[in-house]
């Protein structure tokens, strides 16, 4: 494996010869591994300041120290240097530390002062390196008087830094090294415009700094001694298989910092995970499992999928067919092969078509088949995160903001139960910000919620839902009908398409969201005759079981009474699955139950149903019974 130098390490290389002023943002809080052999071994996995010590000794600098606003002056990597550098700067060091204030103003010995003396002479290589430099000052818009001075003696000691001429390392620049988590954490006046500054921005590890320590010689150090001996044996007889479980493993922690990864590494060796299962110890990380209920499925139950589906889903076979692929893509690890990232959910599908069809029927289906309990089927409705701020609704509100301890609404049911399916209703009515946030999602299977904790969607599914495409805008802006239940399956699925189509790239201007959904737009089709025949039977059949089950009521309907209930239902097919439900709370569970109730018959008894007065108002039974 050929050896790589990290971006940051490169541009400061580089700029070190040029810059007498670096300012480092980012993720510095993350430790690093030394990619080079030098003062220090490669591979070592060093803080930043101690990376940044071996880093500039191996440049050939002969004084190296650091600044904080607590500790002063110090240097607590090797001893020596804050000696030498007491020396050239005039100080005197006590207990391994020059005090110096950085709030001093212009006095001769604050901290600027000294840095700038240090950076102005030429006998000596200087770095100084001032870390956490973004707590230097209460605020970069509301600085007292000595705060700009302080900031204005770096500014002129950048200005008045000299280069040294060395007889082994040629000519190196007196630099200082200001270490910040944001930039503008110090005033912009101090480095906008500012030719003598380079800003470095620090990044979570590359790919390639993830297979080094990965595939370097650190990988033992993942798992203890017995356990790696072990395994070791077969693997060295078939290494492109250790390599397949490195690959991923390095896949599945992108975006995580080397400290992260750093713990993974201590989690695997003291829980004593084999080589082969050295991926599963992000599951133990990530949600505190060991076991991931997508490895422990019913995959008899799944293979019967189908059966379940179309007791509960019907006249849906496309749908269900294309739901079930979608899954069945997620249990055989084919999700995302295509893509580069192995994070992203296990499955995104987006449900379009009429109300009713059984759009979130499926999604809860779905939810019990896999997890065996429908609630795991977080349902969110997206007619409620409409407005600009919404977002903070979902993923919480930043600090400083009311509701930032209750945290977002999403963000916290993916922390309670990270294997679920999420359900987002009617997402056209979600404010267009709220999408940006689910490009993310789709596309990095993260998210860091409004309290900095990052939330992992890589083991849910997320289906979405939508009325887009029934309806559309003609000339005029008045809303008319694009498709009926009188088109065929064919020409309604490929209208409903192309209506969304329209809606996320012209309307939103937003085609990016429609390439991460794919071709997984899945169009129900309308509830037609027979299927709301099979659907009015089905729940008829429900309510007699019940009956008989809890009550003891033996319910028997007319073919006469099952008439008229099959009119209605097929006069109100508009409104789906959901309208025959609601025909039949009408005509037969409403005036059941007060025939019931006004005859006293609360259970052991024959009931038959004669007859069924839907022209009534309310509608009517015409009953016969005996105990």
């Amino acid at each position: 494996m050929s050896e790589y130098i990290p971006k940051w390490h490169r541009e400061l290389s580089i700029f070190s010869k040029i810059k007498p002023l670096l300012i480092l943002e980012g993720n510095v809080l993350d430790s690093y591994q030394y990619p080079v052999d030098g003062s220090t071994p490669k591979g070592s996995i060093l803080r930043l300041p101690e990376y940044l010590h071996f880093c500039f000794k191996d440049m050939g600098y002969q004084n190296i120290v650091f600044y904080d606003s607590l500790r002063g002056f110090y240097n607590t990597c090797e001893d020596g240097y804050l000696d030498s550098f007491a020396r050239i700067s005039g100080c005197s060091s006590s207990h391994g530390y020059i005090k110096s204030d950085f709030k001093g103003g212009n006095r001769e010995n604050d901290a600027a002062n000294i840095v700038r003396k240090s950076l102005s002479q030429t006998k000596e290589a200087t770095v100084i390196i001032m870390d956490f430099a973004s707590r230097y000052i209460t605020s970069p818009d509301n600085m007292d008087q000595s705060e700009v001075d302080s900031f204005t003696v770096l500014m002129q000691a950048s200005l008045e830094a000299k280069d040294v001429r060395l007889e082994n390392s040629g000519i190196l620049k007196n630099l200082l090294v200001m270490i910040t988590n944001k930039a503008n954490d110090i005033p912009t006046w101090f480095y906008l415009q500012n030719p003598n500054v380079k800003i470095i921005t620090m990044s979570a590890p590359a790919k390639e700094e993830r297979e080094t320590l990965v595939k370097g010689p650190n990988f033992p150090s993942f798992f203890a001694g017995d356990v790696y001996k072990q395994d070791n044996v077969n693997y060295e007889e078939h290494p492109d298989e250790l390599e397949k479980i490195q690959d991923k493993f390095v896949a599945l922690t992108e975006g995580f910092s080397f400290t992260e990864i750093n713990g993974l590494r201590r989690l695997c060796k003291n829980e004593k995970i084999r080589m082969h299962d050295l991926c599963d110890v992000i599951d133990l990380y990530k949600y505190g499992i060991r076991e991931n209920p997508w490895k422990s499925l019913d995959l008899a139950a799944i293979r019967n999928a189908r059966t379940d589906f179309e007791k509960r889903v019907k006249g849906q076979e496309y749908a269900i067919t294309k739901t079930l692929d979608v899954i069945k893509r997620a249990i055989t690890g084919m999700s995302g092969l295509q893509g580069s990232s192995h994070t992203r959910p296990k499955g995104v599908l987006f449900f379009a078509g009429p109300t009713g069809t059984g759009k979130t029927e499926t999604a809860k289906t779905l939810a019990e088949i896999l997890f065996g309990d429908e609630s795991c089927c977080k349902r969110f409705d997206m007619s409620e995160y409409g407005q600009s701020h919404s977002d903070q609704k979902l993923l919480g509100a930043p600090p400083g903001y009311v509701g930032y301890e209750a945290g977002g609404q999403l963000t916290n049911a993916v922390k309670k139960d990270p294997f679920s399916i999420l359900l987002f209703d009617e997402i056209e009515k979600a404010h267009p910000s709220i999408l940006d946030k689910f490009l993310q999602i789709l596309e990095d299977g993260r998210m860091t919620d409004g309290q900095g904790d990052t939330v992992y969607f890589s083991e849910t599914i997320i289906i979405f839902t939508s009325n887009l495409g029934i309806y559309t805008l003609n000339e005029n802006g008045h809303r008319e009908a694009n498709v009926t239940s009188e088109m065929p399956y064919q020409e309604m699925s490929v209208r409903v398409r192309e209506a969304i189509e329209d809606y996320f790239k012209l309307q939103l201007g937003r085609p990016e969201i429609l390439n991460r959904i794919g071709e997984n737009i899945v169009v129900f089709d309308y509830i037609r005759e027979e299927v709301a025949k099979q659907i009015l039977d089905s729940q008829v059949e429900r309510i007699v079981n019940n009956l008989l089950t809890e009550k003891r009521i033996s319910l028997t309907i007319s073919d006469q009474a099952m008439e008229v209930l099959t009119q209605q239902a097929l006069a109100n097919l508009s409104n789906g699955g959901r309208g025959i439900g609601n025909v039949v709370e009408n005509l037969l569970i409403n005036p059941l139950s007060r025939w019931l109730f006004d005859n006293s018959v609360y259970d052991n008894a024959d009931v038959t149903i004669i007859n069924i007065n839907a022209s009534a108002l309310p509608p009517s039974l015409e009953c016969g019974f005996k105990k």
